[in-house]
């Protein structure tokens, strides 16, 4: 039995349109597929230095994540190896990939950075977009970027099998009000919900 401890990540907040992306990509990976137990899927979220016990435990690691690659938007780029930390601090685009590159570089440094790395990352759309979804162009990527995932889990000895229902016998990775067919239609209109942040917090003025 293959005994190679595989983490598969998803990160960026859901919150923010095309930043979901990476937490999106898990969501769907636990939803449609059971694997050895040797693979743990997280939604990584927001996270940062949280992270890196579970990355120190890991022989294999697979994030997916939506970065700014200056590609058009939609396009998807599978990174390898020493790259996967150079393209998550290329052009940071929020807080969580300067965390989850410290994650990498303090994994490194204590001599428990997995061997091997996979990155598979869209180009976003939209961000600027605060309770909104992933854009058609990135989600229409979505199950190309499954598929390499599977890919890879196979090689490392660690195949999927397809569910036979959807979530039959697994428990969802996040909030079944953070779902993503919940949180697109129970979406505010734009004239009830403010689409740059939180209004209650925006612009305020010193007392």
């Amino acid at each position: 039995m293959n005994s190679k401890r595989v983490l598969v990540l998803g990160i960026g907040n859901l919150l923010w349109a095309d930043e979901g992306f990476g937490v999106r990509c898990v969501e769907a990976l636990n939803a449609g597929w059971q694997f050895p137990p040797q693979v743990r899927l997280m939604d990584g979220g927001t996270q940062g230095l949280y992270l890196l016990p579970y990355v120190q435990e890991a022989d294999a690691l697979l994030v997916f994540d939506a970065v700014d690659y200056g590609d058009t938007p939609g396009d998807l780029r599978e990174v390898l190896g020493e790259q996967v930390p150079r393209f998550m601090g290329a052009k940071k685009m929020s807080l969580h990939q300067t965390g989850f590159q410290e994650v990498l570089m303090a994994a490194e440094l204590t001599g428990k950075l997995p061997a091997e790395l996979v990155l598979i990352g869209v180009q976003p759309e939209e961000l600027e977009d605060y309770g909104g979804s992933l854009r058609d162009v990135v989600k229409a990527q979505l199950a190309p970027a499954l598929q390499l995932a599977l890919n890879w889990l196979d090689r490392w000895g660690a195949p999927g099998v397809p569910r036979d229902g959807r979530l039959a016998g697994a428990e969802a990775i996040t909030d079944a009000a953070l779902a993503i067919d919940v949180y697109e239609g129970e979406r505010p209109s734009a004239e009830q919900a403010y689409r740059l942040g939180d209004t209650r917090f925006l612009n305020l003025e010193p007392t």
